[in-house]
């Protein structure tokens, strides 16, 4: 019954959107009283959660099975494979990509529940990182400088993400990560249309490009 109510959610989800989903709507799809998918899901916030959580691992699962695929000492290939990994995942789930990349619902905050989950593709790609800096391929540049309370920021987050990444290096992924959701974002959202035809080779421009952002080079 849970898997059936999320299943028809998501169905309101492309319909109507996030912030038009209505459990009793749902309940009237599935036949039931209102009161009763209470039982399973207290509130809207809660199915919401429930398809966040969800939308964040089937995306996450995609990317980690894409990029474990790829040999560990081709890091351009496992970036590559993390971008188009995404890519493809949102061309296949546009609405559930929206619901998780796109604008947030007025007053749904999301629980600490989803840290965890929406935190998939960023570990993957900080694992490159943390091999590239492993193998002696990337490291801090001369002439890197990062404003202090940046620095600070990038410190903090290495400190807890991976040690081993310079600040410089980690605010260098942190701004191609950004580059690579806006990249999937505009093509998602309709930015590119009229203006590029072949989205594929476009997108692969722009890994190549987020990729020597960071100093990774075939």
């Amino acid at each position: 019954m849970t898997d059936e109510i999320k299943q028809i959610a998501r169905r309101q989800l492309a319909e109507h959107g996030a912030p038009n989903l209505s459990l009793r709507a749902v309940a009237r799809e599935l036949g039931m009283v209102s009161s009763a998918i209470y039982r399973y899901f207290p509130s809207r916030d809660e199915l919401l959660t429930a398809l966040i959580i969800d939308a964040y691992d089937t995306l996450g699962e995609a990317v980690e099975k894409a990029e474990t695929a790829v040999d560990r000492a081709d890091l351009v290939g496992r970036h590559r494979a993390v971008c188009h990994a995404v890519r493809d995942w949102a061309l296949a789930s546009p609405h559930e990509y929206a619901l998780i990349y796109g604008s947030p619902v007025p007053g749904y905050v999301a629980p600490q529940d989803t840290v965890g989950p929406a935190s998939r593709v960023v570990i993957a790609l900080v694992g490159i990182l943390a091999d590239g800096v492993a193998a002696g391929v990337l490291r801090h540049k001369p002439g890197d400088w990062l404003e202090p309370e940046v620095n600070d920021a990038m410190t903090r987050f290495v400190q807890m993400a991976c040690p081993d990444v310079p600040p410089t290096l980690m605010a260098r992924g942190m701004i191609s990560w950004t580059l690579l959701f806006g990249a999937v974002s505009f093509e998602i959202f309709g930015r590119l249309d009229t203006l590029i035809d072949d989205r594929r080779a476009w997108f692969d421009h722009q890994v190549r490009s987020m990729a020597r952002l960071v100093g990774l080079r075939p």
